[in-house]
């Protein structure tokens, strides 16, 4: 049978992959690409990293080679899974003690067991998202505990300085010390004196040449340098000895005390964990301070960065190195490096990983001494001059000291647990320490109270505050920013008490500013705008009596001015509109006066110096101050109905429109008059209403100045008003748009107006309020129309004619 061989006709059944025409083409794959200036940063961190993971290896006494695992642990898997792209993780001088400490303790393999167990931990708070919590320890506790750490670098790496061997505690090596200087080895000194000179004197190098030199890490210059001479002069002095890979111990099981293997582990996830997050956070800050970014890089994410730091010390621990944080002087160098990306970080991690494995040999020729003196110099930076003028500045110099002190004596765990009781101790006294003092001036009493009120100052407060004589004016500055239920509760029943004896009573901060003040029946807590009929906060009928803090706003006795009980006015409402003005006065002294006190003072001397004059209705809805956000002094406002400018010599005997307008240009000299009209004008609708002829009563003869604005609105040959584009809603929204614009016309005709707009010192601006929509609009000239636009498009506005 012959073979069956595929025609083109079944082909031609197969289903093809036809394409949509509009359907957008398959996306290429996509190519890894590292940045130039990520490439640049890494290798810079790279020569910074290399020399500081072995001297901190050096000085917890682990093999070193564990320095470089947890450096290439800590640029790989740290920087792959961490929440900061720009934080480079790796060993930490602050962990230096915490794993001396340990290895002392129960040697090297439990302790990469517990460097496990710590990354577990983290994982764990990781998923549990309590990354922010640890931002609420003291910073004061912080630095004390870097400090602390700090000390006891510098003293054990002295000592191999020296030339000699550390010992297990700062004590033991404080006692050591002399007899350790009696026996000096000279070619150590020599080499760690070299290390110093080049560590500080390389970023130093002043000129063109020095800018250049510097682009090589001053760490790296000064090992090297020391290497190199060392390498030369043939200098016998023990020196880095890296044992074969093969032989490298990994992580045990851990042996040793539960309590203790715990405890070493709480220490490790603490110290790790808390080091980790500030240094994100600083990370981020100076992120945001580099003047150029081209590539934005992203805020850092507390709780990833806890979960890749877990996941780092997991590694680590496992192939025997060194726990892993977040070091602030390799990521402040990725930063200033120009990285923009976390490829920078895993990039060095990449580098240590090729020089473990291929730079042996070169390793081998570093002195001890050097990479002792070069830790020792990052020990005595981690004393900072700044942390302590700060913790100073802010009152918590004693919990630094203290947790400074604890951890050179006590240990890392121990020195943080007492640094925090300290810190604890310090808010209770401040909260319970406060000082009350009372003194009269003339006929004032003035009662200070200096800290926190609580319960525990309520007695204290009690007894200065019936020092004070019924009847008499008392004011009561309250300088701190809390005060509980009990104290706010007792100044409450007082002042009630002081002003139904006839007395005043003002609450003001240091600078005047009132900070609290009980809240009575009386006293009203709406917005400052919300309207009289809308207060829910107040009795809404009935007499209420009258309060001293009435009569000290200067309104008169509440029951006075207010109308019997129950009467009712045409609307319907009841009769207190007095009450209402009494008592809105009294809040404007309890409450507005003493925020606004300096700023009238400083009026009331200068004398008024508005920039605009501002010619709006009497309707009671327009707040000039609240619609164009001015204060006092700002504005000088003439208000009528209907927001009209009488022409010169039609006035009739009312001549106040105009001697405002003279007033304002001439003697205020004012750059500019505004014109606003508002939405549902009553004059307007009047104005379209009247009907010819009748009694000329005031209103119709006030309002005989909008009839050019119907006159406008009626004419054919006059393009009308629009309100953003749109056509007005009616008739009365036409009159109102087309009125600003005649009255603008009217302002023009008035000689000291005309002669400040030919000499360009003033300009003219109409504007529109709609009160239902609570928007502001502006005059601008379009096409040979009248246009009002959205105040936001304020930038698209011509000057209006």
């Amino acid at each position: 049978m012959p073979a069956c061989v595929p025609t083109r006709a079944a082909d031609s059944t197969r289903p093809r992959r036809i394409h949509q025409p509009h359907s957008p083409p398959p996306t290429p794959p996509r190519r890894f690409r590292i940045a130039g200036a990520d490439l640049s940063a890494s290798i810079a961190v790279f020569l910074i990293a290399l020399p500081l993971s072995l001297g901190i290896a050096l000085a917890t006494g682990a093999p070193l080679q564990s320095g470089l695992v947890a450096a290439a642990v800590g640029g790989l898997v740290a920087a792959r899974f961490g929440g900061s792209p720009l934080q480079v993780s790796g060993p930490a001088a602050g962990l230096t003690v915490v794993t001396a400490e340990l290895i002392h303790r129960y040697g090297w393999r439990t302790t990469c067991a517990i460097t496990v167990l710590a990354g577990v931990a983290q994982l764990g708070l990781g998923c549990l998202r309590v990354a922010r919590t640890a931002l609420a320890v003291s910073p004061a506790i912080v630095h004390g505990m870097l400090a602390g750490i700090g000390v006891t670098i510098a003293v054990a790496q002295l000592h191999i300085v020296l030339g000699g061997t550390p010992q297990s505690s700062v004590l033991d090596n404080l006692q050591a010390l002399p007899a350790q200087l009696a026996r000096v080895h000279p070619a150590a000194v020599s080499m760690s004196a070299l290390t110093l000179a080049l560590l500080f004197a390389w970023p130093r190098i002043p000129g063109r040449v020095g800018h250049v030199l510097r682009t090589v890490p001053a760490a790296l210059v000064a090992v090297a340098g020391a290497t190199l001479t060392a390498s030369l002069t043939g200098l016998v002095l023990p020196k880095v000895d890296l044992p074969s890979w093969s032989s490298h111990a990994l992580a045990g099981l851990p042996e040793g005390p539960v309590l203790g293997i715990a405890a070493a582990v709480l220490t490790v996830t603490l110290v790790c964990s808390v080091q980790s997050l500030l240094g994100a956070v600083a990370v981020d800050k100076l992120v945001a301070r580099r003047p150029v970014q081209q590539t934005r890089v992203g805020r850092s994410d507390l709780n990833r960065e806890l979960l890749g730091q877990g996941a780092a010390n997991v590694v680590s621990g496992a192939l025997g190195g060194l726990p892993v944080a977040g070091v602030a002087v390799r990521s402040s160098a990725n930063v200033q490096a120009g990285a923009v990306s976390r490829n920078s970080t895993m990039l060095h991690g990449v580098f240590v990983v090729v020089a473990a494995l291929l730079m042996v040999p070169i390793l081998e020729l570093i002195p001890l001494a050097s990479l002792a003196a070069l830790v020792m110099a990052v020990g005595i930076q981690m004393v900072s001059l700044h942390h302590i003028r700060t913790v100073t500045r802010h009152r918590e110099v004693l919990v630094y000291v203290v947790t400074t002190l604890g951890v050179v004596c006590l240990g890392v765990l121990e020195g943080v647990a007492l640094g925090v009781s300290v810190a604890v101790a310090v808010a209770l006294h401040r909260l319970t320490r406060t000082c009350i003092t009372h003194d009269e001036r003339g006929a004032v009493h003035h009662v200070r109270v200096r800290g926190q009120l609580t319960f525990l100052a309520v007695p204290r407060l009690s007894r200065a505050l019936h020092l004070v004589p019924q009847g008499a004016h008392v004011v009561l500055e309250l300088d701190g920013s809390f005060m509980d239920h009990a104290a706010y509760e007792s100044l409450q029943d007082w002042q009630n008490a002081h002003v139904a004896r006839g007395g005043t009573v003002d609450l003001t901060g240091r600078t005047g500013t009132r900070i609290a003040e009980p809240a009575g029946p009386s006293h009203c807590r709406c917005r400052p705008w919300t309207p009289w009929r809308n207060h829910h906060c107040e009795p809404s009928a009935g007499p209420q009596p009258a309060s001293a803090a009435d009569r000290s706003g200067g309104a008169g006795p509440a029951d006075e001015s207010a109308g019997p009980a129950g009467a009712t006015g045409r609307d319907g409402r009841s009769g207190q509109s007095g009450h209402q003005l009494a008592r809105g006065i009294s809040a404007f002294q309890r409450n507005t006066a003493p925020l606004v006190r300096g700023e009238l003072a400083r009026l009331a001397r200068e004398g008024q110096r508005p920039s605009q004059l501002f010619l709006t209705c009497a309707d009671s809805r327009l707040v000039t101050s609240m619609i164009t956000s001015s204060g006092p002094g700002d504005l000088f406002v003439v208000r009528n109905v209907g927001n009209l400018v009488p022409r010169p010599g039609e006035e009739s005997g009312d001549d106040s429109v105009a001697a405002a307008i003279e007033y304002a240009v001439d003697v205020l000299h004012v750059r500019s008059i505004t014109v606003c009209g508002h939405s549902g004008c009553g004059a307007m609708q009047a104005l379209l209403n009247a009907e010819p002829g009748g009694a000329q009563t005031p209103l119709k003869r006030w309002l005989r100045h909008g009839l050019p604005s119907l006159e406008r609105m009626a004419a054919k040959n006059r393009p009308w008003a629009r309100l953003a584009g749109r056509a007005p809603a009616d008739a009365v929204e036409q009159l109102c748009l087309t009125n600003v614009v005649q009255q603008l016309d009217h302002l023009r005709a008035h000689e000291s107006v005309a002669r400040a707009l030919r000499e360009g010192a003033l300009e003219l601006h109409g504007m529109y309020f709609h009160v239902g929509e609570a928007q502001a609009y502006l005059l601008a000239e379009r096409d040979g129309g009248e246009l009002f636009d959205h105040v936001g498009a304020a930038e698209d506005l011509r000057h209006p004619a």
